[in-house]
């Protein structure tokens, strides 16, 4: 009776108890969970369990390691989600919230590279690419897009992807160019696309609302090296890109200013010391030549030791007249911020003053007498001895340009009141030169220069000049009394020679004729 009372015989209620003891298949979300955590936490004293833990924690010790190595690359976002927008879709059909994904995926889109070689392959895809480079290059300068750590990883992956590369090498790269020996450039058959690469990048590069602090995450060292290297290119067209790029991460990114002084001055020195074979010199030289009008006064030791190992030794290639014109306007901005600094450079130009290269003699004289114009009194002293005795020669040179350089040299008002000063030690070394050249040379319009010069400085000091001109004939008696011993003194060794010939002959015949009548 007691068992009857417990049973309920409802057909309802009997359904529900029935349901309720057959077991149960657990849903994909609820085996899910059940793996990440009722199944990790399993007890140990069961083997399944030890073995199920086992795997739990090697998966995600797997996929720990995964998302590290992604975000190490990119962010997350670029990984997952940057292509939920489509990419060919246009901004002007996307509403302002979707924008910004869109971007992100269309730099994506970008980072496909095609072969230029062929002109007839992947027309298509080409024509594709360079449509969504001009749609990304004017969303840019229109100021809508938000750069964002997602946004500024992909900017500089797709810039990465596109510009740096490999360039081909170059035949006889091991000769070196000549003096102002420009090579014909050659132009490369993706410019097209590199072009808008480069606007695109330099537009970011200009935009206020770009974050250094953040972006330097991505523009980093090694970024720049390789931006850098780019400054080798054959192509002209995008070492002038390049220019302005450099000039502006230089600005933007304090922090990496001295990197990028630094790593200028190693491409220097490999130019200088090593190969004499780079491209991108003079591009190089403009983009310091505004970098060093910035420099504060006084000048820290590190811009007067690039001015001293890096600037000066460049005067020393082949290959000077490529560059010379931006290399003197840096040597003359670090001269116009310290006067002292003329000393040292003049220094240098003496000692690397080209012998055989009339070419590089005349750039030399050019940009002496621009630092000549910038000295005081009490530097050009200290230079004035070696340097006179330098441009003696140059007013004796054979190659008349030369010559007639070094004579011009004089007309310089400032140049001519420096002597004016130091004329008891300059007219004795000038006087001897001009002398040389009213005997000996061969150009007319030299010839002319040297009569004039001996005016004016006849007129500055007439006294000096006389005495002078008594030294100089004194020494050309000397010299060719010298000169007339010397010939009297060959003549003698000539004749006692001859006698001794003579009579070493005499002596063989007789040693020959005495041999025969012994035998």
């Amino acid at each position: 009776m007691n068992v009857l009372k417990l049973v309920d015989w409802r057909p309802a209620t009997m359904l529900k108890q029935i349901l309720a003891k057959l077991p149960r298949k657990p849903l994909k979300s609820d085996s899910l969970t059940s793996v990440g955590s009722d199944s990790c936490n399993t007890s140990p004293n069961s083997d399944n369990g030890i073995q199920f833990t086992n795997t739990c924690s090697v998966i995600s010790s797997r996929l720990n390691v995964v998302k590290r190595k992604s975000w190490a690359i990119f962010p997350a976002s670029i990984i997952a989600g940057g292509d939920l927008v489509e990419p060919h879709v246009p901004f002007k059909d996307v509403p302002n919230a979707d924008k910004q994904s869109l971007f992100v995926s269309k730099l994506n889109l970008c980072c496909l590279v095609y072969d230029f070689s062929d002109p007839g392959k992947n027309t298509k895809e080409k024509d594709l690419k360079h449509q969504i480079l001009l749609e990304l290059g004017d969303f840019v300068a229109s100021g809508s897009a938000k750069f964002t750590e997602s946004a500024i990883a992909a900017i500089c992956k797709m810039c990465a992807v596109n510009l740096f590369r490999d360039f081909p090498p170059r035949y006889h790269s091991h000769v070196p160019r000549g003096e102002s020996e420009e090579e014909e450039p050659l132009f490369d058959p993706a410019w097209s696309h590199l072009q808008l690469v480069y606007d695109l990048l330099l537009r970011v590069l200009n935009q206020n609302s770009l974050d250094a602090k953040l972006a330097k995450k991505y523009i980093d060292h090694s970024f720049i090296i390789r931006i850098l290297d780019l400054f080798d290119s054959e192509d002209p067209r995008e070492r002038d890109c390049l220019k302005s790029i450099l000039h502006r991460l230089y600005g933007k990114f304090m922090m990496h200013r001295p990197f990028i002084r630094k790593a200028v001055s190693n491409i220097f020195y490999r130019f200088v010391f090593e190969t004499e074979r780079h491209n991108g010199i003079a591009e190089l030289l403009e983009v310091f030549g505004s970098v060093i009008s910035g420099f504060a006064l006084p000048l820290k030791e590190e811009h007067k030791v690039f001015l001293s190992r890096a600037l000066i030794p460049l005067h020393k290639p082949k290959s000077l007249g490529v560059y010379h014109q931006q290399l003197a306007y840096c040597v003359v901005q670090f001269v116009e911020k310290e006067q002292k600094l003329a000393v040292m450079v003049i220094q240098g130009l003496l000692k690397y003053w080209p012998v055989t290269s009339s070419q590089k003699e005349l750039m030399f004289l050019s940009e002496l007498e621009e630092l000549l114009e910038m000295i005081s009194m009490v530097d050009f002293e200290k230079i004035m001895v070696p340097l006179f005795r330098r441009m003696s020669c140059c007013l004796n040179s054979s190659h008349f340009q030369v010559a007639e350089r070094a004579h011009f040299l004089w007309n310089n008002d400032h140049v001519l009141n420096l002597i004016a000063h130091n004329r008891h030690v300059i007219m004795p070394m000038t006087f001897s030169a001009l002398e040389w050249n009213s005997r000996n040379h061969w150009n007319k319009t030299v010839l002319n220069l040297t009569q004039n010069l001996r005016k004016v400085l006849s007129e500055m000091d007439q006294e000096l000049a006389l005495a002078c001109q008594n030294k100089v004939e004194e020494e050309n008696s000397k010299s060719s009394l010298a000169a007339e011993k010397r010939k009297m003194t060959w003549e003698r060794l000539e004749t006692a020679a001859s006698c001794q010939s003579i009579v070493s002959s005499i002596s063989g015949v007789r040693e020959s004729a005495s041999c025969v009548v012994s035998y």
